[in-house]
């Protein structure tokens, strides 16, 4: 019985290993992580803010041709506000994740998770979202 509870103790132990890394995983219901101290998408991709969009006021300044290149953070249907995430209407009735009253978006240039190449885009209009 002994070697049995070892063995499941030392798995476990191993098991928890595999979490310790530079990204902490979210709860199971909110739209983002944290990596490398930014907020990331359930892809892995980086998000970003818009210095255009005011914090709390419930849409997005990056409609139509913005868009294209800062996809927004899209929100499911079933979706609930959860913390410090809310929802928001877009311009074209979609529904769109902000943090902090922050509307996230991912820029289309980035190629793989971990890539930041948005942050300081035009001007420093873009930066990486941070918790």
């Amino acid at each position: 019985m002994k070697l049995l509870s070892a063995s499941i103790l030392a798995a476990a132990l191993l098991a928890g290993c595999g979490s310790m890394s530079n990204k902490t995983a979210s709860a199971p219901d909110t739209p983002t992580r944290t990596a490398d101290g930014v907020l990331v998408g359930p892809n892995g991709m980086t998000l970003y803010t818009f210095t255009k969009d005011t914090a709390g006021a419930g849409t997005s300044a990056c409609n139509g041709q913005c868009a294209a290149n800062w996809p927004p953070l899209a929100v499911a249907e079933t979706a609930k506000p959860l913390g410090g995430y809310t929802i928001i209407i877009r311009e074209d009735g979609k529904r769109q994740w902000a943090y902090k009253g922050w509307p996230l978006y991912y820029w289309a240039k980035d190629a793989k998770p971990g890539d930041k190449t948005g942050d300081g885009f035009a001007n420093g209009a873009w930066k990486v979202a941070r918790p």
